[in-house]
């Protein structure tokens, strides 16, 4: 009778963590903690397209918005989907400050776009 139980268990242990890898490949469950960010003040003067590797859920994404959103003058926008951000700046921002907001997250930078 006890070994049933306990495979009672392992089974529905199994089964919830299944179901959350799946969320979590879809990029609709949780990982990397929440949050949101702060946007420039001033009129954009120019935007970036950064290609990004390794996230996969929303708060992966939010992660990032948040990083990049602590660089002076920046306002970043993540596209889940399409593995990008949108970095919009109201003053020059230094590539190296900005590949280096996204990477200490454990994201690889591929490329970074003049837009």
């Amino acid at each position: 009778m006890g070994t049933y139980i306990v495979i009672a268990v392992i089974v529905i242990i199994a089964f919830f963590a299944i179901r959350s890898s799946r969320k979590h490949m879809k990029g609709e469950g949780g990982c990397c903690g929440g949050g949101g960010g702060t946007i420039a003040e001033n009129p954009a003067i120019g935007k970036k397209i950064v290609r990004i590797e390794g996230m996969h859920c929303e708060n992966c994404k939010n992660s990032v918005e948040r990083s990049v959103n602590k660089l002076d003058g920046a306002a970043c926008q993540v596209d889940l989907k399409n593995n990008l951000a949108e970095v919009r700046y109201d003053r020059p921002i230094d590539e190296n400050a900005l590949r280096f907001a996204i990477e200490r997250l454990d994201f690889t930078v591929t490329a970074i776009e003049e837009a």
